[in-house]
């Protein structure tokens, strides 16, 4: 069993860009390291293999040094294809191993090693498991055969109705689907707003204060 993360690294404008148009895209930017240093930290936490599926490159990230640090014995991977869904798919096959790989994103600072154990363990039978986000889509996909992720090669994402889509892919697909409970994946100023006042500490806490100072 294994956390896989789907990131981009975290530049002005190629990151957050709707959080962006309210804060400024380099705010933005830290808004989204700060997201994903909490992300990668409580994967570390939650197991002992965590991959990393990157779309572009640490060094030229803010907070690069970091996320170097954090990213310490993790195994790193380019992101492979042209839509995000083919680029998750694949990701799941570079990730693949003995057991379910659970599959998050870089959006939900939020996150707990409560929640990933809680999926991991719906997923211990061998069904699928698909977390919805509040926006409509998905905040984890745990699949413990790495060939049915390819459906998501023809799934609208960041759709409203991503959740529903990719669920009935998987179905399609032969899976059994389990779904896991629901989180809010940080996109919009709101969103940010309502994660950050859930939370007590953490990277994107202080980058939230920071900005809104």
């Amino acid at each position: 069993m294994r956390a896989l993360v789907v990131a981009k690294a975290p530049l002005p404008g190629r990151v957050k860009t709707r959080l962006g148009a309210h804060v400024g895209m380099e705010a933005a930017a830290r808004l989204a390291a700060a997201a994903l240093l909490d992300t990668l930290a409580t994967c570390r936490a939650a197991f002992t293999e965590c991959h990393l599926a990157l779309e572009g490159d640490v060094a030229d990230a803010l907070d690069a040094n970091a996320l170097r640090r954090a990213l310490k014995g993790w195994i790193v991977h380019q992101q492979r294809g042209h839509g995000l869904g083919e680029r998750l798919a694949r990701a799941h096959v570079d990730a693949a191993g003995t057991g379910p790989t659970v599959q998050v994103g870089m959006d939900t600072p939020q996150l707990t090693t409560d929640d990933l154990h809680a999926v991991a363990e719906a997923a211990s039978t061998g069904d699928a498991v698909l977390g919805p986000a509040t926006d409509g889509g998905w905040w984890v996909l745990a699949l413990s055969d790495p060939s049915a992720a390819a459906v998501l090669a023809d799934v609208p994402m960041s759709r409203p109705h991503t959740f529903a889509s990719t669920r009935r892919a998987l179905v399609a697909a032969g899976q059994t689907v389990r779904v896991g409970h629901e989180l809010t994946d940080v996109d919009t100023v709101h969103e940010a707003a309502r994660v950050a006042g859930s939370l007590t500490g953490g990277h994107f806490l202080q980058a939230w204060r920071t900005v809104t100072a």
